[in-house]
């Protein structure tokens, strides 16, 4: 049941630790020293100081990390995780206790059990941004109707992928009776296919976020019985075979060095092999596989390999019918980060069928 699932959330700090006020007048580079030193400083008066304390920690990390680099960035942005979520902030009764603070209803709704605890500044960020967008819903090109994310599911803020596969659907001649959507994150590729007239889609997540979140946004509607929720590893408890498997997996390689768990931007080195596997059962013999990949990890030197290429290869499971790919637009001039690596980005759509 999708009821029993508990979301994940940021871990509220209720128990007492030793922390240091921050206020206007506080000096600054002493407070970072605390940071540095592995201490927690806590936000006072206004909300605003929370973000003072944030820009000056960045400006100090700018000084120690050249940050031009992939690989400078990746050090610098660990750094500043690392230090800014030891700046708290503080809830009273499901409300930020601080002046001049936005209202952020997933304090409430994540922590029913508790209003009163801490977190962590940057984790307070992230919550009202994420509420910002459920409750307004964000505009998707290819689709008709706004998307409203649940707090910790991974939609996209690019969208070259999904016209290349708003464009093979458009094509796509086979039969449309089911389908599985692996990693079915905000549902996007679900409703795409659903705007092209598939009566069924089995969509599966390891996030149980994007598993209530998804069950919430359909409710009883029409669609919640045209898409039907697992939450489970890959192909979850669908055993079924089906006429078109999509996967829009992780873009990078987890390396040993990283910390991150984010499963929705790094993948293992069981992932890739897991899948193929998996999907060789479940495809019917004249299926369709189709993956949206990008060069990302190849141009930045994360790794030569290529999963889908590697499959292709050695697996001896499936052989290529169809590639395309296009071109991902240069960076926003807004955007800090020196991407150079974007100019010579693809984005990837692999269309596999049964050898």
């Amino acid at each position: 049941m999708i009821t029993d699932i508990k979301a994940n959330k940021p871990r509220p700090i209720t128990s007492k630790i030793k922390i240091e006020l921050f206020k206007r007048g506080t000096n600054v580079q002493h407070a970072i020293k605390i940071l540095e030193a592995g201490n927690h400083i806590l936000i006072t008066e206004f909300y605003s100081n929370g973000l003072s304390l944030l820009q000056e920690l960045k400006a100090h990390l700018n000084k120690k990390f050249p940050n031009k680099s992939f690989l400078e960035q990746k050090e610098y942005r660990a750094a500043y995780h690392k230090l800014s979520n030891l700046i708290l902030i503080e809830i009273v009764d499901h409300k930020l206790e601080v002046k001049k603070s936005p209202s952020i209803g997933w304090l409430e709704k994540l922590y029913p059990e508790t209003g009163n605890f801490f977190l962590s500044f940057p984790q307070i960020q992230g919550l009202n941004s994420s509420w910002q967008w459920y409750k307004k819903g964000i505009t998707i090109p290819v689709l008709r109707n706004k998307i409203h994310p649940y707090y910790g599911t991974y939609f996209p803020t690019r969208f070259e992928h999904l016209v290349l596969f708003d464009n093979w659907l458009k094509r796509y001649k086979g039969p449309k009776k089911s389908a599985i959507d692996v990693g079915i994150g905000s549902g996007i590729l679900s409703l795409q296919m659903m705007k092209y007239g598939f009566q069924k889609v089995f969509g599966t997540d390891t996030n149980p976020n994007a598993i209530i979140g998804l069950a919430e946004f359909m409710g009883n509607t029409k669609l919640s019985r045209k898409i039907e929720l697992d939450f489970g590893y890959l192909f979850g408890k669908w055993k079924k075979q089906t006429e078109l498997i999509v996967f829009n997996p992780p873009w990078l390689p987890k390396l040993k060095n990283t910390d991150t768990n984010d499963e929705a931007i790094y993948y293992n080195e069981k992932l890739f092999p897991d899948f193929f596997k998996e999907a060789k059962q479940r495809l019917l013999p004249e299926g369709k596989l189709v993956l949206l990949f990008s060069n990302l990890a190849q141009i930045t030197n994360v790794t030569k390999e290529h999963p889908i290429e590697k499959e292709l290869s050695e697996g001896g499971r499936f052989q290529l019918e169809k590639y395309l790919k296009k071109r991902v637009k240069t960076a926003s001039d807004k955007t800090k980060r020196d991407q150079y690596w974007r100019s010579t980005e693809e984005i990837e759509l692999w269309v596999l069928k049964n050898k």
